[in-house]
């Protein structure tokens, strides 16, 4: 009889464990994730503040985005809240315009406060037209604020594209 709740306990105890276990890929992202805010912070020390008092945020390390008239984009990234990660996000966009090339960046998403960091986290969250990240260049992010309790932040890392588009980002959260 100890010998099958011994069983039991263990099969639990691994199943459990194996539940709440990510995924090679999710590991990946998330190491990515933590590279991208070294990289953030070094080329715009201003978003330390950002870091710091946000309710939370959400870094994708790797954002591909391309197009010619028609557009869009997509990546996945981790959410933070309180400097933890609690979960996977995915970032989808459309857009049309003018526009042509391919670029990839890395994206942040602060949100200013725990309402704004749960309305991510449980609706589909998008962003509309006219919402735009803000380019970082050297010294840019200490004069940047939250707009609707949001602040975004986008760093080319490579390629090259002429943009003058209108659409929008949808995202989802999973959480760990």
């Amino acid at each position: 009889m100890k010998t099958i709740k011994s069983f039991l306990v263990i099969t639990v105890l691994l199943l459990g464990t194996s539940a709440f276990a990510q995924s090679k890929k999710d590991k990946k992202i998330m190491a990515d994730a933590q590279k991208a805010k070294t990289t953030l912070l070094e080329t715009s020390p201003g978003l330390e503040r950002f870091f710091d008092e946000s309710a939370g945020y959400v870094i994708f390390p790797n954002v591909g985005k391309g197009g010619f008239i028609i557009g869009g984009a997509s990546g996945n990234g981790v959410v933070y809240e309180n400097g933890n990660a609690v979960g996977l996000a995915d970032l989808k966009k459309l857009n049309i315009g003018l526009q042509a090339g391919g670029q990839a960046i890395i994206e942040v998403i602060f949100f200013e406060t725990d309402v704004d960091l749960q309305r991510f986290k449980t609706e589909k969250f998008q962003f509309a037209a006219e919402t735009s990240a803000v380019a970082l260049k050297s010294g840019i992010a200490f004069n940047a604020k939250y707009k609707d309790g949001v602040a975004v932040f986008a760093l080319p890392k490579a390629g090259l594209m002429a943009d003058a588009s209108v659409g929008g980002q949808r995202f989802s959260y999973k959480a760990f």
